[in-house]
Order: C-alpha cells, then structure tokens, then sequence
C-alpha cells in the first residue's frame, strides 16, 4: 500500500514519525515547534506521542 500524500496527518496519531517529511511538519505544527526542535524529542523519548507532547511541555 502506498503513501497518500494527499492525507497530511500522520497514519498512526499515536506515533511521530520524523522520517515522513509530511509528518514531522505536521507534528512540529501542532505543537508550535521547530523540526529539530521534535526530532531532538523523539530522540530523547522515543515515538510515543504523549510522551513527545509531554518532553516539548516542560
């Protein structure tokens, strides 16, 4: 199955996917950060959404 690249959100909402250039600007959006602001997250947290959401809060 390929990628819809008309579908802008992330597949799984319950995991950042940094790889998907689509994807981490839709992460980095809704949580008003910078891409490499997210990617230094994930790296530090891992792909867990709320766990991300909750390292980007403190």
């Amino acid at each position: 199955m390929s990628d819809n690249l008309n579908d802008r959100g992330p597949a799984d909402r319950t995991r950042v996917n940094v790889n998907e250039d689509y994807e981490a600007r839709y992460w980095a959006n809704k949580w008003g950060v910078s891409e490499a602001e997210l990617r230094t997250a994930v790296e530090r947290v891992g792909v867990m959404a709320d766990d991300v959401e909750r390292a980007l809060k403190r």
